[in-house]
């Protein structure tokens, strides 16, 4: 669930932040209109309590997967949550860029599409943090997923582990939770460092 989630809330978030970023007044492609109404989308959609939203997208979910219980169906709602929250984080990212290599960039004659490859690489890093705050968040998403049988460990946690009153089962899935968690942070931390220490 985690893994697909976080795959598809890059391939839409990305195009979403560079949206958001390029907009803004201070933006290559200014438009305050289309970002005033991209922004109350995302801030719409991000204020949403993650169960709340599953069981909001259980007929979309049910409708695209073809099932209303279990892990794929969990996917979407999962996906929907993931995106306005990256596409936040990636915009962040972007807004860190030095405007004077983007005016540098202009004077050169770069076209808009160059400028927005030159500061996604600029700013790679902070896009590789990005995708690992997203990540942990989806494995708590996940986790909570359980409780509307979403499956994964969240799901076992608490239908065999808290309500069938097994404790080991529930403190297995929860320190799987914290390793799982651990390993993404890491991860992202090591390539993250990797693609600064080549700079």
């Amino acid at each position: 669930m985690v893994a697909v989630s976080a795959f598809f809330a890059v391939i839409f978030g990305l195009p979403l932040g560079v949206l958001l970023r390029n907009t803004r007044s201070d933006g290559i492609s200014p438009n305050p209109k289309l970002n005033k109404i991209l922004g109350a989308v995302v801030n719409v959609t991000r204020s949403f309590p993650f169960l709340i939203l599953i069981i909001l997208l259980l007929p979309l979910s049910a409708a695209i997967t073809g099932e209303y219980i279990g892990s794929t169906t969990a996917i979407i709602p999962l996906i929907i949550a993931a995106v306005p929250f990256i596409a936040r984080l990636f915009e962040g990212a972007m807004l860190e860029v030095d405007s004077g290599l983007i005016e540098a960039s202009l004077a050169l004659g770069a076209n808009k599409k160059e400028i927005t490859l030159m500061t996604l690489a600029e700013c790679l890093p902070a896009l590789i943090n990005a995708v690992t705050i997203t990540s942990i968040s989806l494995v708590g998403y996940s986790a909570m997923a359980g409780v509307v049988g979403g499956g994964g460990l969240g799901d076992l946690a608490i239908r065999i582990g808290y309500q069938s009153y097994e404790p080991l089962v529930l403190a297995y899935s929860v320190g799987i939770i914290i390793m799982l968690v651990q390993a993404i942070q890491l991860s992202g931390d090591a390539i993250s460092n990797k693609i600064r220490n080549q700079r």
